[in-house]
């Protein structure tokens, strides 16, 4: 777990990882809360708070008295949503950033180039 984040919105983003991963395939059943906050050592409370987040997303769904399930089309809508992110949060940072440095469209393609060689 990492201080600087909330803990419930780390195991949301733990859960989210396993789906876009497919350590969860969808129809699959995720961890319980008790197990979540043995796991962590955390209170139940805070990962049923994580995985309701999920769940008012769209994510997973309840089968009453047995658990909760990865919803079809879950995986397929968490890459959307990642995708978004990474837009906001790296593209438009790095297109501003180059701008204010006068890095011309060309330069920033090479240096995604040399970037991916590093891999």
């Amino acid at each position: 777990m990492d201080d600087s984040r909330p803990i419930f919105m780390q195991i949301a983003e733990k859960i989210e990882n396993d789906i876009i991963e497919r350590t969860l395939p969808e129809e699959s059943q995720v961890p319980s809360t008790n197990q979540f906050a043995a796991f962590y050592q955390i209170n139940p409370a805070t990962a049923a708070k994580g995985v309701n987040l999920l769940v008012d997303e769209g994510i997973l769904y309840k089968k009453r008295g047995i658990g909760m399930f990865v919803k079809e089309g879950a995986r397929a809508a968490l890459i959307e949503k990642r995708k978004e992110q990474f837009y906001d949060q790296f593209v438009i940072a790095m297109l501003r950033e180059a701008e204010k440095l006068g890095i011309t469209r060309e330069e920033l393609e090479t240096m995604i180039r040399r970037g991916e060689k590093i891999r």
